[in-house]
């Protein structure tokens, strides 16, 4: 038997085919070999064309299909980037562009609706402020595109596009609604007072389904297109973040997983329904969510992360690989000598209550920084973050003493892990997954493939641990307090 997990990413599209008795990854392919462009046509907006991520997973499928053959598959799970909004019309096709995570345009419809619903309200029944999610990306469309609006069938988030387009099916999960701040928490069911007061009419949202079981079947143009068997279940749905944490085995209160690519994101599980005060990090339904079973994911998200490397790469050194810009950074102090780095220049940034302060680099002496200080800034600077956000998430309770991380994107970088596992105090457990491996271990946990946690993830290996570094720690805890009071500067200006 065959599970397939298929991650729609910002950049890439993978698709990942999991041998469900030995637990292991038969083949995984990976669509396009550049990166999927972001539309930015405006600052601070960012849109991707749906259509597009459908044509690179039929691209993965087909390949898949013709060399592994793919009529042994028994179930499929899809992972996407969350809060991305996707709208309809009557006969399925996308209207606009995907208005995507990192787009910062809705931030003051957001705003405006945790005023007039009221912050008890919000914080009580939504756990967040309605802030940058899609719902407020809606209220942005209804009062910018009317003539679109009007001509809308449904919206939802870009998993949902390639399940509908899979399946024929239309439809979101309870943990979707949740990232999109359309779930009542108080009720357990969609937060109709959210759609009331931006005026969506009931039928735009679409039914809701259990993030993990069977949610609907694959249609006859599927088996034509792809060979996977009409009537194979899609039975697992999550956002990047939930999903990251599933791969890793973080389903249980107190358990925490990591990951560092074009954003990052520390997400902890909780048992209890708690809301940041102040909407710097967010609580959503984990995927293993059920009424009188709860679990809920504590995200702090940083939009500023791998991109800053990535731009750094690109920009200044478009002749060295990542590798050996993590062997450079390594030749430098911890602490950098004075130099860092605020890597927020991709769009509002939560835990700084949806401020954009773009990123910058401060302390520059001429005299003695070259390529290797600024690349451990830049890696010093991310970590900073993530300390900055997960001293937030110890206000909610969530004190990790382990953190797992697939071992991939920034936690390949000896640096940027040593850097965070001593500034959590925790140390840092690495596997061997992915994305899409998580999807088609949710997917075959979904369907009832697997009988057990157990089970389901017995193919998960732990790879490497990197622990605290005791001689690193005053240095980094006083450059982390310079970097700091460098943020507050920054912040007081805006």
């Amino acid at each position: 038997m065959k599970s397939i997990g298929i991650d729609v990413g910002t950049s890439f599209i993978k698709v990942s085919l999991l041998d469900v008795e030995t637990g292991r990854c038969q083949a995984s392919y990976s669509f396009p070999s550049a990166e999927m462009p972001v539309k930015a046509v405006r600052a601070g907006w960012a849109e991707q064309d749906p259509r597009i991520w459908w044509e690179n997973v039929g691209w993965c499928l087909k390949e898949m299909n013709g060399k592994h053959g793919l009529k042994d598959v028994k179930s499929i799970g899809i992972t996407y980037q969350m809060h991305g909004l996707v709208c309809i019309d009557e006969k399925g096709n996308p209207l606009r562009d995907s208005i995507i995570w990192s787009d910062s345009r809705a931030v003051e419809y957001g705003a405006e609706a945790f005023l007039h619903i009221g912050k008890e309200k919000c914080l009580s029944r939504l756990l967040n402020s309605p802030g940058n999610f899609t719902a407020a990306k809606m209220a942005w469309v209804k009062e910018n595109e009317p003539e679109l609006f009007k001509r809308t069938c449904k919206f939802f988030l870009p998993g949902d596009y390639i399940a509908y387009k899979l399946t024929g099916n239309i439809s979101t999960t309870e943990s979707g609604l949740s990232e999109q701040i359309l779930w009542d928490f108080t009720d357990d069911a969609p937060a109709g007072f959210v759609m009331d007061h931006f005026g969506f009419p009931a039928h735009i949202l679409p039914e809701h389904k259990p993030s993990l079981g069977i949610q609907c079947h694959t249609s006859a143009g599927t088996e034509k297109l792809f060979g996977i068997p009409a009537g194979t279940p899609v039975s697992y749905r999550a956002g990047d973040q939930p999903n990251n944490a599933f791969s890793l085995n973080v389903m249980e209160a107190g358990e925490v997983a990591a990951t560092a690519g074009t954003s990052g994101v520390v997400y902890g599980v909780t048992d209890k329904s708690i809301a940041d005060q102040r909407s710097r990090v967010n609580q959503f339904l984990h995927v293993n969510h059920r009424p009188g079973d709860p679990h809920y994911g504590v995200l702090l998200c940083i939009n500023g992360t791998g991109i800053l490397n990535a731009w750094i790469r690109r920009n200044l050194l478009p002749g060295m690989s990542y590798d050996q810009m993590n062997e450079k950074a390594s030749q430098a102090p911890a602490g950098c000598d004075g130099l860092h780095v605020l890597p927020f220049g991709n769009g509002a940034e939560r835990i700084l209550e949806n401020r954009f302060t773009g990123a910058s680099f401060s302390g520059i002496d001429l005299n003695r920084h070259d390529t290797r200080h600024f690349l451990r800034a830049a890696q010093e600077g991310i970590a900073f973050s993530f300390r900055y956000g997960m001293d937030i998430m110890k206000q909610m309770g969530i004190v990790p003493t382990v953190i797992r991380a697939g071992k991939a994107n920034m936690f390949l970088s000896p640096v940027f892990r040593a850097t965070i596992a001593t500034l959590a105090n925790a140390s840092i457990e690495l596997y061997n997954t992915d994305g899409s491996l998580g999807a088609a271990r949710g997917a075959a946990l979904g369907a009832g493939l697997y009988q057990s946690r157990e089970a389901c993830f017995s193919g998960l290996e732990l790879l490497q641990t990197e622990k605290p570094q005791p001689l690193w720690k005053e240095r980094l805890e006083e450059a982390y307090g310079h970097w700091k009071e460098q943020l507050d500067k920054q912040l007081s200006n805006i």
